[in-house]
């Protein structure tokens, strides 16, 4: 067991920190340049949702689908996308749009939480990435302190603190990159969450206007059916009544 750990402890001396440092400046890079691809996502698919509501509100009660459907697709917002896909299918029924709607939620869920997973891992892990490059300053400090203790007495007091000092600097430079890097990479996550919690509330909403209309056709459409063959039904009846009373 001691020759294991005196292995490990050589395998940790011998790499240092330096090969901490450089993993932990290259996820800094993909982090950045994935916050910068969000960013740019979002802004790409922004626009005015309540201009957009009211004005599927209109048209949609004016009987106008046609226009719905190329008032969303003059839109670039994931939310006309998601509404779209239940005008397209909105002539097989409610149940129809429904489902196409639900189809391109999720597809539309999946394109904006993208990469996301990376930057919530990143930030949750990346101060225990620092915390590895402390140990194996702090495990080389001790080292270094064992070597010079083994020297002369003269020479320890010269060294010591110069070697130690030097290494216990690596460590504490590593714990504080590792920290750097997980604070705007959580911050970043939670931003881009809240986006993506907005954009499905706002989709849930024309999705519900969109059906919602749906809904009220087909009983109109009935009614209107309905009381004319009614009113058609009453002068035959009557005029059968006539013909026996003539008889």
């Amino acid at each position: 067991m001691n020759s294991l750990i005196e292995r490990v402890k050589s395998a940790m001396v011998g790499l240092g920190t330096g090969w901490i440092l450089a993993l932990m400046l290259l996820l800094s890079v993909i982090s950045l340049a994935i916050m910068l691809e969000r960013v740019w996502l979002y802004w790409s698919l922004r626009d005015d949702i309540d201009v957009l509501m009211r004005d599927l509100g209109r048209l949609l009660r004016g009987g106008d689908m046609d226009g719905a459907r190329r008032r969303l697709e003059e839109s670039r917002s994931a939310e006309a996308a998601v509404v779209v896909a239940g005008l397209v299918e909105a002539d097989r029924g409610v149940a129809a749009a429904e489902e196409a709607m639900e189809g391109a939620s999720c597809l539309q869920r999946v394109k904006l939480e993208k990469r996301l997973a990376f930057l919530g891992t990143l930030g949750n892990n990346a101060p225990f990435i620092g915390l590895l490059g402390t140990v194996i300053g702090i495990v080389a400090a001790f080292d270094e302190l064992s070597k010079v203790k083994s020297a002369a007495a003269g020479a320890a007091t010269q060294l010591a603190p110069e070697a130690v000092m030097a290494r216990i600097s690596e460590a504490l430079v590593a714990t504080a990159i590792g920290i750097l890097i997980a604070i705007p990479a959580v911050a970043a996550f939670n931003a881009f969450q809240r986006v993506v919690r907005g954009t499905v509330a706002n989709t849930e909403a024309l999705g519900h206007m969109l059906l919602a209309h749906l809904k009220a056709v087909p009983v109109a459409g009935s009614a209107g059916a309905d009381g004319p063959a009614v009113e058609r039904a009453a002068p035959s009846s009557r005029s059968k009544a006539e013909d026996t009373e003539r008889n």
